[in-house]
């Protein structure tokens, strides 16, 4: 094997780390199931590339992820459902369909109107999907049993919450103004305070959180903000700001462990003075 810009040389790889008797052990244990949680870091590693602007880590975590969809499909393949050439088929099919304006008559659309037209598609496979699975007398997908059934529960949590808002929105059930969501945070947040003023048990106190998680999300949906990257790059900050506390400490001889809160509070505020 040698390196190889050419797609199949990547199929060739992990063909021959599937091999029995010849590919890699550690590759031949593998499932669907225990190769996903690896799937979802690559991926969130592709977007902390982006958010550092470094292009060439980029195009490593890009290869990482793709090698990801290489690995389930050969998964696939050897159970006999379907092979990566399927894959291909498969987006390259749903992309040309969704994109009448592009490859088909549908021409001039705003970026409204073809916001528009993909959900008028989607409804359309969905209902074509939905006749299908009942003609092969199989159950109905999550997103038939309900509004909110479609939206996966394996993605994190403040991005679920956003999608969930979105889908309850279509139908009306949302506010018009940040305000309002706003003061919701506000009601939530006294509702913590006074469950903790109460002694509530840890699992009252947990429930009365997710409820201001779930609307600082709905904040952030409000104000076209992606909760997951402000809370990424507010954990980056403060990554920084406790770095030149650790560095200010060790300029001066002294350790994390003896110095008192007032001197790193003093510490983290010139952080910020300096970050401007």
């Amino acid at each position: 094997m040698t390196p190889s810009r050419e797609l199949a040389a990547l199929l060739d790889v992990m063909e021959a780390l599937r091999t029995p008797g010849s590919g890699c052990p550690w590759d031949l244990e593998q499932t669907f199931a225990s190769i996903a949680p690896y799937t979802i870091e690559e991926a969130y590693e592709v977007v902390d590339a982006i958010e550092r602007g470094d292009l060439g880590d980029l195009k490593d975590e890009l290869g990482d992820l793709l090698f990801q969809v290489v690995f389930h499909a050969r998964m696939a393949q050897e159970a006999g459902h379907f092979a990566f050439p399927d894959v291909v088929e498969a987006i390259t099919s749903k992309m040309i369909r969704r994109h009448p304006h592009v490859f088909g008559e549908a021409k001039d659309l705003t970026p409204a109107q073809v916001n528009g037209l993909w959900g008028s598609i989607k409804a359309q496979e969905r209902s074509l999907r939905a006749q299908t699975r009942a003609a092969a007398g199989l159950p109905p997908e999550p997103e038939a049993m309900g509004l909110l059934g479609a939206v996966p529960t394996t993605l994190p949590g403040l991005t679920r919450a956003v999608k969930l808002q979105d889908k309850a929105a279509t139908v009306g059930f949302d506010w018009n103004d940040a305000r309002l969501v706003l003061a919701k945070i506000q009601e939530e947040a006294r509702e913590i305070e006074e469950a903790l003023d109460a002694g509530a048990s840890k699992e009252t106190v947990a429930g009365e959180v997710g409820d201001l998680l779930f609307a600082v999300a709905n904040l952030a949906r409000h104000v076209d903000a992606d909760p997951e990257a402000a809370l990424r790059s507010t954990n980056a900050k403060f990554e920084r700001r406790f770095a030149h506390i650790e560095a200010r400490l060790a300029a001066a001889g002294r350790s994390l462990a003896e110095a008192s809160l007032e001197e790193m509070d003093a510490l983290w505020n010139e952080a910020k003075r300096f970050e401007g």
